[in-house]
């Protein structure tokens, strides 16, 4: 008995891939533009869409402020003979007489070494009795040991050194030359200075931040800020800890750009071009440049400004949305500031879903095509 033709296996293989095409999800990195204003508020969804503008582009504009407190900036140097508790002092005392109360005999000095400073902050010197040095200068404390000992020995002659200066000290961790503990001296008793001591940072200036650890109170500034704003080079204190650290900041880019990614902040400021850019730029053969969108949650108090509102509270989801297509698209992405933990995601334009499908397709029916030559050869035995 003849078989029917098989022609008719074809135009159902065509319908039948046509179906799978259709009934099936292409692969695509992520959601459409239609998909991403289907969540919009308008249409019962829990983000804000917002067209970027430059009212939208001022009251986004926000850079976390760095900087000292006042009490870090009005606090004074210190004085460079200013004893502390730890320091190491020299003592030398010559008495006017053969046989003095503390020289050896035929002697008519005596070298005190190594006198330490306690930490309360006191020495103590034969016949002188204790005496409080932290707070005061050598030549004052020549001075109350003369006093102490005028009455014993005629006019005693004190000379007062101080040994080392290692009473206060700093410590700096981190970025830097040289981590380690540092004393407070005449030429580092700055916060730039003792940087200098320490070998300077070793990582780019632009994004290396300082923060200053004082008892309970915490500062912290921006490296350039320190030699561009001359206030920030705090004296320091004694017990500081000081910790040099690159910017933490960072964004997250996906869709159709260069690369997708978890992205570090490169500069203080970011704007949504040079993010763009970071990441290697849109991809050519796929992304929608209409479709450039910025995700982020919003503090409550910018997200009324941008919206012209003033009752929301709290956190508010946000979709900004850039058109590079537009007169001033660029001008609006150059102005648009990317913040800490946003993320970044470019669209696929629409005729690469086209082309996908094209190629599901081509394939599918490739396929069909092969079976289809073999169903023939073999009904031709």
């Amino acid at each position: 008995m003849k078989q029917p033709p098989l022609r008719w296996a074809r135009g159902v293989a065509l319908l039948v891939a046509v179906s799978l095409v259709a009934s099936c999800g292409l692969p695509r990195v992520g959601p459409n533009k239609r998909e991403i204003f289907a969540g919009s508020v308008q249409r019962e969804g829990d983000a804000f869409i917002v067209s970027v503008n430059d009212r939208v582009t001022r009251a986004t504009s926000v850079v976390p402020a760095l900087g000292f407190t006042e009490a870090f900036k009005n606090a004074g140097v210190l004085g460079s003979d200013t004893i502390r508790p730890g320091d190491t002092l020299g003592l030398t005392i010559w008495e006017n007489v053969d046989d003095g109360l503390l020289a050896a005999e035929a002697a008519n000095s005596t070298i005190l070494e190594e006198v330490q400073v306690d930490g309360a902050g006191f020495i103590f010197v034969p016949y002188a009795g204790r005496i409080r040095a932290a707070g005061n200068t050598p030549e004052r404390i020549r001075r109350i040991i003369t006093e102490r000992l005028e009455d014993q020995t005629p006019d005693p002659q004190v000379e007062v050194r101080r040994v080392a200066g290692d009473g206060s000290t700093v410590s700096l961790v981190g970025a830097v030359g040289g981590q380690g503990v540092y004393a407070i001296e005449r030429p580092t008793r700055t916060l730039s200075a003792m940087l200098a001591r320490a070998g300077g940072i070793s990582i780019d200036p632009e994004i290396a931040q300082i923060t200053v650890l004082r008892g309970d109170h915490k500062g912290k500034i921006w490296f350039q800020d320190l030699y561009e704003n001359p206030k920030f080079d705090i004296a320091l204190r004694g017990g500081d800890r000081i910790l040099v650290e690159e910017d933490t900041r960072s964004f997250t880019a996906l869709g159709a750009t260069g690369t997708q990614a978890r992205v570090p902040f490169d500069s203080q400021v970011i704007s949504a071009v040079e993010a763009i850019a970071q990441v290697g730029g849109l991809m050519a053969a796929a992304a929608d440049p209409t479709g450039v969108f910025v995700l982020r949650n919003e503090p409550a108090e910018v997200a009324n400004q941008v919206l012209g509102r003033d009752d929301l509270i709290g956190a508010q989801r946000m979709v900004y949305v850039l058109d590079l297509t537009e007169p001033n698209g660029m001008f609006m992405a150059r102005d648009f500031v990317i913040r800490d933990q946003d993320t970044l995601y470019v669209t696929e334009a629409p005729f690469t879903q086209w082309n996908k499908v094209i190629a599901a397709l081509t394939g599918t029916l490739g396929a069909v095509s092969t079976l289809t030559t073999a169903a023939d050869t073999l009904s031709g035995e």
